[in-house]
């Protein structure tokens, strides 16, 4: 038990040190991998808390869905020059830190397997271990309303979001016609021209 609480504020320490480098970073790539070590560490406090579930969907859909996302904006908007772009990302200083934060939440998070595993203690802080199985039936019973406007929440943001971009595409589409119309009046005044 004392472990298990020794791990648990040694990973909310890292969420909080990788949390903060994420905002003090410039570099949207560099911040982006501590964004990474404080989810990964939020899942191992998730994890001592005894909610393996919550634990798994932070690594699976924060830590590895969005963070992807992320990385492909980063990617597409292409700021800066690529050379120095690339020069920056492949700097020891740029991964360092994010690095050993990764390194000390893989050994608290097998230390505690490990104690979880040994007879003489739970790795846990929690009394309980809350199940995927419980998490249902609290959402699908006490919680469906709040569900069910989470649901509508997001089909609105869909929604949202088809329609402002294609309202941006449209206006993309006539700046085009008038630039090539443009261009046609253009051409068609120095045809008449040399005739």
């Amino acid at each position: 038990m004392i472990g298990a609480t020794i791990g648990f504020y040694l990973l909310g320490l890292i969420a909080i040190i990788a949390s903060l480098r994420v905002i003090m970073q410039s570099n949207p790539v560099h911040a982006l991998l501590n964004m990474i070590v404080s989810l990964l560490a939020i899942s191992g406090v998730f994890f001592a808390l005894g909610a393996p579930f919550a634990g798994a969907l932070e690594i699976i859909v924060y830590a590895g869905a969005i963070m992807v996302l992320f990385v492909f904006v980063v990617m597409m908007l292409n700021l800066g020059t690529q050379n120095e772009l690339e020069d920056s990302w492949l700097t020891s200083s740029a991964w360092a830190v994010p690095t050993g934060l990764a390194l000390v939440i893989g050994l608290v998070v097998v230390s505690m397997i490990g104690m979880n595993e040994s007879a003489t203690g739970s790795a846990l802080i929690g009394t309980q271990t809350v199940s995927a199985k419980m998490i249902g039936k609290k959402l699908f019973t006490e919680y469906l309303l709040l569900v069910e406007i989470a649901g509508f929440l997001l089909l609105a943001g869909l929604v949202s979001a088809y329609h402002l971009a294609k309202r941006a595409l449209d206006d993309e589409n006539v700046s085009h016609t008038s630039l090539l119309s443009q261009a046609d009046e253009r051409f068609a005044d120095g045809q008449k021209e040399k005739a």
